[in-house]
């Protein structure tokens, strides 16, 4: 089981400039948690994130000598993975690949045969300088644009990622559309068709559908979660404006309820919901 806890996410579309000091404190915090992965930060364009233009100082001031957390960084485009494969402390790029035709355009102003063209890129740069790719379909469960959407062009999408060679694919969505319904069966037919991949999941939620949706990929096999504590974050195109990032608490919850161990440290995680509280107070 791996629980990738997703700062970056919850951040980056707030208002109000958090403090690089702030950023670090509370990343340090979670850092000993014992996540598997922490998605810390993003190069992108600052006039695209501005929230996020301090990554390279917030990376500067992170303490990994007691932590066995690996950092992922969302890039953009090929400019970004290629400042972000120069610090050795990441271990992982994340780069959004859409479903969607339309979301691609507005996400990284690309096409998606453009994009696609980045993912071979950026794979290769990774492959060259130590670094593993993470691609996010995003939009995996729907899109509110109309564009065409079917578990078929899913498939088809990965077997694209499966021929250039990546090895982390994270079923993303973005609006918080999908439900058990499309959750299990997308699942079920990824995860032993292509046993080269290790499928994620993203999931956006509202608080009264997380555990249905939860539920739907660990019974599908699903065994890498992103998360946020207290859900803050998500897409700001939702539909409901209750839509979050999936509650890491909620994770914990249900697969404490599976059995399953998850590793973490409760008390650091319990000092990192405390920090997290005046950061996202009123949002």
């Amino acid at each position: 089981m791996k629980l990738i806890e997703c700062p970056r996410d919850a951040m980056q579309g707030l208002h109000d400039f958090i403090p690089t000091a702030t950023k670090t404190a509370y990343l340090n915090a979670l850092l000993q948690v014992g996540f598997d992965t922490l998605d810390f930060g993003s190069f992108v364009s600052p006039k695209a994130i501005p929230q996020l233009r301090d990554t390279a100082e917030v990376l500067a001031g992170l303490d990994l000598t007691n932590s066995k957390t690996k950092l992922l960084a969302i890039v953009a485009n090929q400019r970004g993975a290629e400042t972000a494969a120069q610090h050795p402390e990441i271990s992982y790029l994340g780069f959004p690949l859409s479903v969607s035709e339309t979301f691609q355009r507005r996400n990284t102003n690309q096409t998606t045969a453009e994009a696609l063209a980045d993912v071979a890129a950026m794979h290769e740069l990774c492959e060259r300088t130590g670094k593993t790719l993470v691609t996010y379909l995003s939009m995996g469960f729907g899109n509110p644009y109309g564009d065409a959407w079917s578990p078929e062009i899913v498939t088809n999408f990965t077997q694209q990622l499966a021929a250039l060679g990546v090895r982390i694919v994270a079923l993303s969505d973005t609006v918080g559309t999908s439900s058990a319904a499309t959750i299990a069966p997308l699942f079920s037919a990824l995860i032993p068709a292509y046993p080269s991949i290790e499928f994620g999941a993203h999931l956006h939620t509202t608080p009264g559908t997380w555990r249905e949706k939860v539920a739907a990929a660990y019974e599908a096999g699903c065994r890498r979660f992103d998360g946020a504590i207290g859900g803050f974050g998500g897409c700001p195109m939702a539909a409901d404006e209750l839509t979050g990032n999936m509650a890491t608490e909620n994770l914990v919850a249900f697969l404490a309820e599976q059995g399953v161990e998850t590793g973490l440290d409760m008390a650091a995680f319990g000092r990192a919901q405390l920090l997290s509280q005046p950061i996202f107070a009123g949002h």
